[in-house]
């Protein structure tokens, strides 16, 4: 197996991280403004697995 990306997984993975750095950017400036507690909880919880997956991503593409 090839350790190198081709270059639509690389630009596709490209895509995939601009999408995922907005989620994450949504969620955490939302989560700042939610005054319901639980909706509070869901979008911190949504920041920090987004946040997972951004590093995730990452990897494949360093």
């Amino acid at each position: 197996m090839s350790k190198f990306l081709a270059l639509h997984e690389t630009l596709e993975l490209h895509e995939l991280l601009a999408f995922k750095n907005l989620c994450l950017t949504k969620a955490a400036t939302m989560s700042g403004l939610a005054q319901d507690e639980e909706l509070k909880a869901i979008l911190l919880e949504d920041a920090a697995i987004g946040s997972g997956h951004i590093e995730e991503i990452q990897r494949f593409l360093t």
